[in-house]
């Protein structure tokens, strides 16, 4: 089949090729058709012009002859004239008489003379007119020339180039013919081999289909008589049926929960501080509550603000209980999401109060810029500012709206169908960038607001520090909110994939009610799982059973025998109780020796560290010489002697304090150990991170890459069928193409010959003009 693909793609590049050629064909005709009509229309210009230079030539010889005849017609009249004039001196009478004769001989010859001098000026202007209209003709025709002969150089070029890919393309196509038709021969050989095989798998595929047919025959009726109710054909019934259980899934959403936790925390702080600074903002700044009473409007504004805790403080208690309320045994859905409910609130609650006191600041900054020490530039500030607010009480309202939204599917699933999900996620994702994008307007306005008010005479030190603060919490809100922002945005697509999940057979949890019962069904049975892993009681191997039954069997122990046993056992049961009051009486002894030792360790603490060295020091010897009242116990820092209760060793609060110090130094060194064990586990955390997300993208583009591999593979085969399909007609079309460019270089060649005697037509008759 590949072998037959790659045929095909070849074929279907030959037709491609031939009707490029074939294309290229027709230009080259179409442009020999031209030429040859161009000259033909050459030809017939300068038959033309031949002829009215003839013509011409013809009035030329006339008009020459003619000023012949008239030059000695004056010539003759002017002897005449002198004749007369001899003549008159002799016979005056004559003359007197004659001369009205002459006189009008004079005028008539006279306008016989004008008329042939115009006639004759008229005829030079049509002469040199024509001259110049020839050369102009001639140098048009030159320049044409010029240009037919640049074309018919240029094809004449093309064509050169195109027999020669011609050659390379035929012997191509040749060695491509001789793979091919091995490639032919082997193809059909492997398709011998595949009839043989689809028969015999047409064969197994009857006999197997005969055979799944009676088992199937056998399961249905095995299922109609065992099985009387199915509820996965309906839908409530089949909602209250547990899930097949994804741990990966719900480690994911606990994590993604943990750092929303992180994140709202972080919001949270900032909040606090910021309203904390704002408020303290107001008792100092336009009129100091130390030096003058503020407003009752600031006051009332700051008596509000006093009372951000209550309603910042429970949302982030809410994500704390929704992140404690994701385990890894539940399934979490927006339909088991209870908790998310109480977030729900608790934002409304602070959006109630935001809009509360959005109309106390809009007021206190428009007081501020009725101020004295308002300026102008200032006073733009705190427009802005005011303008900013409400733009960010918008941004709360918008995401409050939908994460009400998402509640809905735990209160009142018909409140939101499961197709607007991922609506109403992009939503979410588009609010969180506008809040980012007001709380980078709010930041730069009030940077800028509060550079001016350092500028105000009356600024003080307590003033500039509240700046510095409250700027400070705007830009820790700034980096939390574009912090939850890109969290958001990144896990978009999990949290829309993730919130699809549901029982097998059906796509959604029709009520939070039957999600509540999956729930509990899903505990019962982990419950009865956990039951049935439980490990059984050690029992007695079946040979040893064997064993110990013919021993009882054959024993021919009597009743007082397994009585004096039975007493025994009862004694040694005694004795043990007894060792046991025994040793809790040690204990006890032991606990008030213990307490004592510590009563003394702390009188011994107000000792010097000195003499607790030199005392120690003195240890070796006091413990060589009381070896035999002494008993050797081993310990973290080495071997110490422990006295007995009759003597009272005078080292055991230096004693004590060396053993105090180092623990005291061990510990100090296990806590810097932690403490750097922490730190790398941080590290170590956030690389495993990058180095994950990093092997995503990669996979993402390791598919792309494959897609595109296929596609190329499949354009590749497409390519070579369409050269194997043009393959046989492009052999007959190129022996046709050939033919054809021979008559084309034979009628090039006519038509050179042809404009290379108009050439020498051209030249004689302008050196004929010249000489004329």
């Amino acid at each position: 089949m590949a072998a037959a693909a790659d045929l095909q793609g070849k074929y279907q590049k030959l037709a491609q090729e031939y009707s490029k050629l074939r294309a290229q064909n027709q230009v080259l005709k179409k442009g020999v058709v031209d030429e040859q009509a161009n000259s033909a229309s050459l030809k017939e210009q300068l038959k033309m012009k031949d002829q009215s230079l003839r013509k011409l030539q013809q009035e030329m010889d006339s008009l020459t002859f003619r000023n012949q005849q008239l030059a000695k017609r004056v010539e003759l009249l002017q002897d005449e004239l002198a004749l007369s004039e001899t003549r008159g001196k002799k016979n005056k009478k004559s003359v007197e008489s004659s001369s009205h004769l002459s006189q009008e001989q004079k005028s008539v010859f006279n306008e016989d003379l004008q008329k042939k001098i115009e006639e004759n000026e008229r005829l030079h202007i049509l002469f040199f007119e024509a001259d110049e209209q020839h050369k102009r003709l001639e140098a048009e025709l030159r320049s044409r020339l010029e240009v037919l002969e640049t074309d018919a150089a240029q094809h004449q070029a093309v064509v050169d180039s195109l027999t020669r890919k011609h050659t390379d393309t035929i012997e191509k196509l040749q060695n491509d013919k001789a793979k091919l038709e091995i490639k032919s021969q082997t193809l059909e050989r492997e398709a011998k081999d595949c009839r043989l095989r689809t028969e015999e798998c047409q064969q197994q595929l009857k006999n197997l289909q005969a055979a799944l047919g009676s088992r199937l025959e056998e399961s249905l009726c095995i299922i109609n008589e065992k099985v009387p109710f199915n509820d996965t054909r309906s839908n409530q019934y089949n909602a209250l049926n547990v899930p097949l259980h994804n741990r990966r899934n719900q480690l994911k959403l606990r994590d993604l929960a943990g750092q929303a936790l992180a994140f709202i925390q972080e919001l949270v702080t900032a909040l606090l501080n910021f309203h904390t600074y704002t408020e303290q903002k107001v008792q100092i700044f336009p009129i100091d509550s130390a030096t003058d009473t503020v407003s009752p409007l600031n006051q009332k504004f700051s008596q509000y603000l006093h009372e951000n805790a209550s309603y910042v403080r429970p949302l982030e208690e809410a994500m704390l209980r929704l992140f404690e309320s994701i385990t890894e045994d539940t399934v979490t859905v927006l339909e088991t999401a209870v908790k998310l409910k109480a977030f729900s609130e608790n934002l409304a609650s602070y959006l109630c109060f935001l809009r509360k006191i959005l109309p106390y600041q809009l007021k206190s900054l428009e007081e501020e810029c009725e101020s004295s020490l308002c300026t102008a530039a200032l006073r733009a500030k705190n427009m802005e500012l005011h303008r900013d607010m409400k733009r960010l009480t918008a941004v709360f309202e918008k995401l409050n709206t939908y994460i009400s939204l998402l509640v809905l599917p735990s209160t009142k699933p018909e409140g939101l169908l499961r197709t607007n999900y991922n609506l109403v996620f992009t939503n979410i994702a588009a609010s969180l960038h506008g809040f980012h994008d007001i709380l980078k307007d709010i930041s730069k306005h009030y940077s800028q607001k509060a550079t001016l008010e350092q500028d105000v005479p009356t600024a003080t030190q307590k003033l500039i520090t509240t700046n510095d603060c409250i700027l400070s919490s705007l830009v820790a809100l700034t980096n939390g909110v574009g912090k939850i922002t890109s969290f958001f945005s990144n896990n978009l697509d999990h949290f829309t994939a993730s919130l699809s999940y549901g029982p097998k057979g059906g796509t959604e949890f029709i009520s939070p009610l039957s999600a509540e019962c999956m729930l509990q069904y899903k505990k019962k049975a982990v419950a009865y799982m956990k039951s049935l892993k439980k490990p059984r009681a050690d029992s007695v191997p079946y040979e040893e059973a064997l064993a110990n039954r013919r021993v009882l069997l054959s024993s021919t122990e009597s009743r007082e025998g397994l009585a004096q046993q039975v007493q025994q056992s009862l004694e040694k049961i005694a004795k043990l109780e007894q060792e046991k009051e025994h040793w809790m009486l040690e204990a006890q002894l032991a606990k008030i020796k213990l307490e004592k030792e510590n009563q003394k360790l702390k009188n011994s603490l107000s000792g010097h560290l000195t003499e607790a060295i030199q005392e120690h020091s003195i240890l070796p010897n006091a413990a060589e010489k009381k070896k035999e009242t002494t008993e050797k116990s081993t310990s973290l820092i080495g071997m110490l002697t422990i006295t007995t209760d009759n003597e009272k060793a005078p080292d055991v609060e230096s004693r004590e304090d060396l053993i105090k110090n180092h623990y005291m130094a061990r510990i100090a060194e296990l806590t810097s150990h932690l403490q750097l064990a922490d730190s790398k586990s941080v590290h170590f955390h956030a690389e495993c991170r990058a180095l994950a997300k990093r092997l995503s993208l990669a996979e993402k583009s390791k598919e792309s890459l494959m897609e595109e591999l296929k596609l190329a593979s499949q354009n590749i085969s497409r390519l070579q069928d369409e050269l194997m399909t043009t393959k046989r007609s492009y052999e007959d079309q190129l022996s046709m193409m050939s033919d054809h460019l021979c008559s084309m270089n034979e009628t090039l060649t006519k038509q050179r010959e042809e404009i290379d005697t108009l050439k020498m037509t051209s030249k004689g008759n302008s050196k004929k003009n010249k000489n004329r």
